[in-house]
């Protein structure tokens, strides 16, 4: 099991300031959607070049063109894409198609899919490397969380590893823990917490035992 940082509202420097106080403790660094949306793929290239033993991860979200979306990721130093399921199957075999010409892996983000178990099924026969059960900012606001939606994925697939995403904090983390996902992901549990070395490693730690 996998401690992924998500960052979604710093800029470039801020982001690798973050990262310092807690790269001891995470194994996969997110450039977030919305970081990407300000800065483009420079941030994704900043961060790999300033910690290069850390996965980092391209949160591009892609629905069209995924080869080529992969591809420029890629390029950038990234080494897990995004893509959404929802975008078509042709999409996603584009996007596996050229992670592996690039020893790049694929995360599907199974955000807004109303019938995860079918679709979870049908990603994981496309050959991706992750399948990511994630409540969005909108529906966590509603009080809604991903673990269940994680248990439901967990039973559907036979090869692709599991990640989640959504709301996680310290408090909630052995729900998540005890439905073994591969990655989990946290943002705003270390982000926006004052002792963030602090928070993480103990994050990291729970996350190890169960490794």
């Amino acid at each position: 099991m996998k401690l992924q940082l998500a960052l979604d509202l710093v800029d470039i420097p801020q982001g690798i300031a973050l990262i310092r106080e807690v790269e001891s403790y995470i194994d996969v660094v997110e450039i977030g959607t919305p970081v990407i949306i300000n800065e483009g793929l420079h941030a994704v290239k900043a961060v790999k070049e300033a910690f290069p033993e850390l996965t980092v991860l391209a949160d591009l979200k892609v629905m069209d063109a995924g080869g080529y979306e992969v591809m420029k990721a890629s390029e950038a130093g990234a080494g897990i894409v995004t893509i959404l399921a929802a975008a078509e199957d042709a999409t996603i075999k584009g996007a596996v198609e050229e992670a592996r010409k690039r020893g790049v892996e694929i995360l599907v983000d199974m955000i807004g899919i109303k019938n995860l178990e079918q679709r979870a099924r049908e990603v994981d026969a496309l050959g991706v490397d992750y399948i990511c059960v994630h409540t969005g900012y909108d529906l966590q606001a509603e009080g809604e969380s991903p673990f269940e939606g994680l248990k439901t994925v967990k039973k559907a697939v036979s090869q692709a590893k599991t990640a989640v995403a959504g709301g996680i904090k310290e408090h909630t983390l052995q729900e998540v823990i005890a439905a073994k996902p591969d990655l989990v992901i946290v943002g705003g549990g270390i982000t926006g917490v004052e002792d963030k070395a602090a928070v993480a490693s103990r994050m990291q730690q729970l996350v190890r035992q169960e490794a």
